[in-house]
Formats: structure tokens, sequence, C-alpha cells
């Protein structure tokens, strides 16, 4: 029996769902608004759910604060964990890389990370190295 071809253009099926994808991830981020990120140096242990990954966060930080999310690092650098108090809840996600590790600076204290440090952070990308401390000068 033959089936009736369907195209999955960008006017098609494919394409009101890409449509439907973005509203909702539009939609997220709106409901999220993050305005500090902050890297913790200590590594954390990925099986923390989150009312330890909370504890963690008042220990490390003093306090969870409204719309400042918290980025964790396993040992290895494979895995991180960011906690977002919104003023509302908490936000728990996680992320693995199946290849590689999160690129690791050497930095003493816990840091505000930038939004465009934050993404390169989450892509395994040198984030460091991004903004100021990436600049090149002429000695």
């Amino acid at each position: 029996r033959s089936h009736p071809r369907v195209d999955l253009g960008r006017s098609g099926l494919a394409g009101e769902r890409c449509r439907a994808l973005r509203s909702v991830a539009l939609r997220t981020a709106a409901m999220i608004r993050v305005d500090a990120i902050w890297l913790a140096v200590e590594p954390m242990d990925m099986r923390s759910g989150t009312e330890s990954a909370l504890g963690r966060v008042v220990a490390v930080f003093g306090s969870a604060r409204p719309h400042h999310a918290y980025v964790f690092l396993n040992r290895r650098g494979d895995r991180m964990k960011t906690l977002i108090c919104d003023g509302l809840g908490i936000w728990l996600a996680a992320r693995r890389l199946h290849e590689g590790s999160f690129a690791r600076a050497a930095i003493a204290a816990n840091t505000a990370l930038t939004r465009e440090q934050f993404d390169a952070m989450v892509l395994g990308l040198p984030w460091h190295r991004i903004g100021a401390h990436g600049a090149i000068t002429v000695i």
C-alpha cells in the first residue's frame, strides 16, 4: 500500500513544530529571568537533588538570591548542574557532555559569569577567554 507523500519543508508539519518549539523556548526564557550567573570553584556530587543543591548554594554563596543562577561542575568536568532561584521556586538543570569536558579556568574564588561566558561554557568552549579576559594587547 502506498502512503501519501508529506512535504516536511518550512511550510509543512516540520515548520509548524519548529515554530511551536521556538514559542515554548521563548516563553520559558521569559519565565526564568536570570540577572546574575555564579560559578562555584569546588566540584559538586552530581547525584545531588534540588534540596542538596540548594543547601550547597547557601553554604557556598551565603544565600540563593532571586533571579540568580548557580553553576556547579563535577570533578571530571563533564557534568554541570545549574540551580536557578526565580523568586517563586527553584529550577535545577543538568547537562552532561558525551565527549570532552567543560573548560575550567584557574579561578581562586566563586565568580560571576557573563551570559556570553555561560553560553560558551554550556557548549564546552573555553568560556574564560570571552570578554575582557580574552583581549589581545601589545606590551
